[in-house]
């Protein structure tokens, strides 16, 4: 089995406390950083704009991706250019389409020629996969997200898919994949066999790294002891 510095997959977590992120970025293993509206909302972020500066002064050495929260085209373009202003290591966060499921594959485009690297989310089939790839091609650095995850919370299983879209991406070298939204720390390893260039997760998940490896026996001894002391600590009788 592959200890956790044998990977190739690059480990991102992903994440709006401040706190946790800047634990993360004290680990060597942590090579970025994403974040989403709704990830801010539930740390208690409030001022998006200082959020995200403050971020960015924290860690300045690694790539950072906030995401536009407009349902307009225009309006997207527009807060892109400013998101991406903020640092060279920002990477604006652009959804496959609005919510009115109308794509965004001409913005995605648009934004690549003037020059804003980009990380296309919220995507979940190769044909958005090729679609957004075509629009990248020959622009700045961009990842495209795709949330195998959540195709996983559907009964499908997402290597095959995300190998295919390995082989997608090899004619655009300046776009990187993103396994998005994992659900395990096995998806780590799922997503280093396919050869997927990024995985993102939560700290909850990246904290179990610790654990890759880790005598079975042993790890079945912990979970009794475990068992043991909370029926304990709650005082338990019958």
């Amino acid at each position: 089995m592959k200890s956790a510095t044998d990977l190739k997959v690059k480990l991102f977590a992903d994440g709006a406390d401040k706190a946790g992120m800047l634990e993360m970025n004290a680990n060597p293993l942590i090579k970025g950083f994403t974040t989403n509206p709704t990830l801010m909302r539930k740390a208690g972020v409030t001022d998006y704009e200082a959020f995200a500066k403050d971020i960015v002064k924290e860690i300045p050495a690694k790539p950072l991706s906030f995401e536009v929260f407009s349902d307009e085209f225009g309006e997207m373009e527009r807060q892109a250019k400013l998101i991406g202003s903020w640092g060279a290591n920002v990477y604006v966060k652009i959804p496959v389409t609005n919510s009115r499921g109308e794509s965004s594959a001409d913005l995605v485009g648009a934004l690549a020629k003037a020059g804003v690297k980009q990380n296309v989310t919220a995507m979940m089939t190769l044909a958005q996969v090729r679609d957004v790839a075509a629009r990248l091609a020959g622009g700045p650095a961009a990842y495209v997200s795709v949330f195998a995850g959540r195709v996983a919370d559907t009964g499908r299983d997402p290597s095959p898919m995300m190998a295919a879209a390995v082989e997608l991406l090899a004619p655009t070298p300046n776009v990187e994949l993103i396994w998005a939204s994992p659900r395990e720390l096995l998806n780590v390893f799922q997503a280093d066999a396919v050869g997927c260039h990024i995985i993102t997760a939560t700290n909850d998940i990246l904290k179990k790294l610790g654990l890759v490896g880790k005598d079975l026996t042993e790890y079945s001894l912990d979970t009794v002891k475990m068992f043991k002391g909370d029926a304990e600590s709650a005082g338990y009788k019958l």
